[in-house]
């Protein structure tokens, strides 16, 4: 057939490639019906319908933090065998018996657990969450953590602790934890393998009933539900959870500046380096302008950092920044891991592009991009139940309702190329930061000493 067009003659004019058309306004994202409200017993429930499939997605958050007050590991070891063993059965059912009435309406459950919280995911069908309540009020009620049970469980957590605590990832992020917040509960994020093996199965039973607790906590479930009817079953299921309010994660110490801390790991042939510094959370009115200079310096493949460290030198596969939300706040966290014999060159590298996003901001064209780049994950985020359930439950554990990520769009879109440039001038001077450098102190050590800025122990 004659006349018809190539796509690259479609593209292209006379004088060259066809221009492409402007962006079109960001859209909204449409509010869907949704019930938030909180229980005579203290729990928030958020039910939101989303009848894209026949499915029902949970997500729980309980508070779930060490207030006693130790310098010790002692809790984040028994919460650890708690979360691996809370479905080894319960006062009627048995682990069989969980799995076959869960599978039964084509539902799944599971439990973790770190410094701040106990967190439960699961989903089932649409028509089978009655059962998936009920298994949930079954297991936060009655669990039994039966002594075979809880022995076998614990010596397989053993096994995966002692396999994870020797991945340089792991070391690294326990020294950067420690660097930053002392001796915190929120450093405990895996407790070692002798404080796991010491751990009874009473103090497991004795945690769940003082600290597996309904107030402060928060349930949220998102599919094809009336929202109203879901919290009256809710209400219903979980009857008898009530007794007090879930600890919450004591304020973290203020994080200062200081110079980096060389761990010394002998015979690494890696190093990494991991530096860190004070940010500010959701509700903070800069928030938007820090998330679009992060992502310019290190948030995604298009980001300086990855330009210079993978593309320009070479020295790494991976370098990133990011921003750790916790409930009373936010951290920068920087991170590469490179080859012994450039640490010295990779963090000089690393610090001079802070140093540069403070001075030399990102341009119009910077900014564009990752905007386009952050509204664009984020609407991805709530196309589904399960991706909207965990959006939901992460900014109702921050006390936030599901009207803030429907809203950020719009807030992102607002942010100026000049109020950029002022986020990265307040927040990414190398100055602000201080870290950790875990390597080969006798490979590395004279080349970070005469960089400086390093404590060398």
């Amino acid at each position: 057939m004659t006349g018809r067009r190539s796509a690259e003659e479609i593209g292209s004019t006379p004088t060259g490639p066809r221009a492409l058309p402007p962006l079109g306004p960001q859209r909204s994202v449409p509010a869907p019906e949704e019930v938030d409200t909180v229980l005579g017993s203290g729990l928030r429930v958020v039910a939101v319908r989303r009848p894209d499939v026949p499915m029902v997605e949970l997500r729980l958050r309980v508070p779930f933090a060490d207030t006693s007050g130790r310098d010790d590991s002692a809790h984040a070891a028994v919460a650890e065998v708690l979360a691996t063993t809370i479905l080894s059965g319960t006062s009627s059912r048995s682990r069989v018996g969980i799995d076959d009435d869960l599978a039964g309406v084509g539902g799944e459950i599971g439990f973790s657990v770190d410094p701040e919280r106990l967190s439960v995911s699961g989903h089932a069908l649409a028509d089978g969450l009655d059962t998936l309540l009920d298994v949930l009020a079954d297991l936060v009620l009655a669990a039994t953590h039966p002594d075979d049970e809880l022995a076998r469980e614990r010596e397989r957590l053993v096994e995966r602790i002692e396999l994870a605590s020797a991945q340089p990832s792991v070391i690294a992020r326990r020294a950067l934890q420690e660097r930053r917040y002392g001796a915190h509960p929120v450093t405990r994020e895996m407790p070692r393998p002798e404080e796991v093996t010491a751990v009874t199965a009473d103090a497991v039973r004795s945690l769940q009933a003082s600290a597996l607790l309904p107030g402060g906590s928060v349930l949220v479930l998102v599919g094809d539900l009336d929202p109203a009817d879901a919290v009256a079953r809710v209400e219903k299921a979980l009857a008898g959870w009530s007794g007090g309010r879930a600890a919450p994660l004591p304020a973290l110490p203020e994080l200062r500046a200081r110079d980096l801390l060389l761990v010394d790991r002998p015979g690494a042939v890696q190093s990494q380096l991991r530096l860190s510094a004070p940010a500010v959370g959701r509700t903070d009115p800069r928030y938007p302008a820090l998330q679009l200079a992060n992502l310019a310096l290190g948030g995604y493949f298009s980001s300086r950092l990855v330009e210079n460290l993978r593309e320009d030198k070479g020295y790494t596969y991976h370098a990133s920044s990011s921003l750790e939300l916790d409930p009373h706040g936010a951290v920068l966290a920087v991170e590469t891991d490179v080859a012994s014999e450039v640490t010295g060159p990779a963090l000089l590298e690393a610090r001079y592009e802070l140093g540069r996003l403070a001075v030399v901001p990102p341009t119009e064209d910077e900014v564009e991009s990752a905007r386009r780049y952050l509204v664009g994950s984020l609407l991805i985020s709530m196309t589904t139940q399960a991706g909207y359930a965990s959006t939901v439950a992460a900014l109702a554990a921050h006390g936030l309702s599901s009207s803030w990520v429907r809203e950020h769009p719009a807030r992102l879109e607002a942010v100026t190329t000049d109020e950029v440039a002022a986020a990265a001038t307040e927040f990414f001077a190398p100055t602000r930061f201080t870290g950790v450098v875990v390597a080969d102190a006798a490979r590395t050590g004279p080349g970070l000493h005469a960089l400086g800025g390093v404590e060398i122990p």
